[in-house]
């Protein structure tokens, strides 16, 4: 059974730092490209930054710059280190990857920005 877990999440001062962390567990972590989404209040789920197997990695505009992707193969562990923080980056951060047809999410991990 597939679970991916995120942790990390908080409340942070507008140019604070947050880590967030995803293990991934049931399957073969090190040959998928991962992925950062978030979802704000009444906004679409947004992509954040993919991390590819040989690590590769691409961000949204608006975290360029600001935000890193990282993975660990033998943690089955994938990062966001967020700095800079913007109240606008306020949302719920889910990790995921694509196996064949299905899409694996976790449950989410909440950061406020907010002074």
């Amino acid at each position: 059974q597939v679970q991916l877990v995120e942790s990390g999440g908080g409340l942070v001062q507008p140019g604070g730092s947050l880590t967030l962390s995803c293990v991934v567990s049931g399957s073969i972590f090190n040959i998928y490209t991962m992925a950062w989404y978030r979802q704000a209040p009444a906004k679409q789920r947004e992509l954040v930054a993919t991390i590819t197997p040989t690590y590769s990695r691409n961000y949204a505009d608006s975290v360029k710059g600001r935000f890193t992707i990282s993975r660990d193969n033998t943690k089955r562990t994938v990062y966001l280190q967020m700095n800079s923080l913007k109240p606008e980056d306020t949302a719920v951060y889910y990790c995921t990857y694509n196996e064949a047809t299905t899409n694996y999410w976790g449950q989410g991990t909440q950061v406020t920005v907010s002074s």
